[in-house]
């Protein structure tokens, strides 16, 4: 079977509506636009758990952190020679507010438990519809336009025409990236510094590396997951915050007519001396 049989090109497609369960038909708008339906109740109730459940984690497991604001590599910490000495944090990204290490891990126990619970439903409605094969899974067209998608991304050229109909191969492969290996890591790294999943697997701290070890990744974890967070809420605003907004709140979002970007327009080249005389 050829490529174009398999997966036919992106102007052959004019999909009703997003990829998964909730199917609804565009609704035509003046001017050229499209309101298609983009994000099923499920995903946008997800989402917003995600969003309560992060911020209670960061800001949590900072006041955490500054408990002992150093970290190491191996089964002990060598206090004279620390792989990492963190700044000091304000008290008001903290949860809860001041220095409360018994307190702040209650919250983040807590809120660890509902992003797990609430990213389990998200995972299996995601298989079970089929929206993680046809919305995340990148095809191999997709696969093929890494490279182009890049420079468009590097231009800070993003379309919101036809083509903002589905995720773009970067955002596929960095939503994949963090679902299938950031999230897992800050799970197990944090399940192996508990005391009480210890008893039952302290296998899973030797696998680490030890606690120090196991603290470092959780870390560097949660270092990807804001970076990540910076990079798509700059992006949100970036390519209309108003249209992603009500994409994440109604479901409904709006395609710009054929050409549209959201970036910089691109400066024509003036023609030479006596050109079009």
């Amino acid at each position: 079977m050829t490529d174009a049989a398999a997966d036919p090109p992106p102007e052959a497609v004019r999909p009703a509506s997003a990829s998964g369960a909730g199917r609804r038909a565009d609704r035509p708008l003046p001017g050229g636009r499209t309101d298609t339906w983009r994000h099923p109740l499920t995903v946008r109730i997800t989402h917003w758990i995600n969003v309560v459940a992060v911020v209670v984690l960061l800001m949590s497991g900072l006041n955490i952190l500054a408990a002992h604001p150093h970290l190491y590599w191996g089964l002990s910490s060598t206090f004279a020679d620390p792989w990492l000495s963190t700044p000091t944090v304000p008290n008001w990204l903290l949860i809860p507010q001041g220095r409360n290490l018994a307190e702040a891990r209650k919250w983040h126990f807590l809120f660890a438990w509902i992003f797990v619970a609430n990213g389990l439903v998200y995972l299996i409605w995601a298989l079970v519809s089929g929206r993680l094969r046809r919305r995340l899974a990148p095809s191999g067209r997709d696969l093929r336009g890494f490279w182009p998608a890049v420079r468009e991304h590097a231009r800070f050229h993003f379309p919101t025409d036809d083509r903002a109909r589905t995720y773009n191969v970067i955002q596929k492969l960095t939503y994949l990236a963090m679902v299938l290996a950031v999230l897992p890591m800050m799970l197990i790294t944090g399940l192996s510094m508990s005391p009480g999943f210890n008893a039952i697997g302290g296998v899973l701290l030797e696998i680490m590396g030890g606690r120090q070890s196991a603290r470092t990744l959780h870390f560097i974890s949660a270092g990807l997951i804001v970076g990540f967070i910076v990079v798509h809420v700059g992006l949100v605003i970036w390519t209309g915050f108003f249209n992603n907004m009500r994409a994440m709140i109604t479901g409904w979002f709006t395609i710009q007519p054929p050409g549209s970007t959201a970036g910089p327009k691109l400066r024509r080249r003036p023609p030479a001396d006596g050109a079009g005389s």
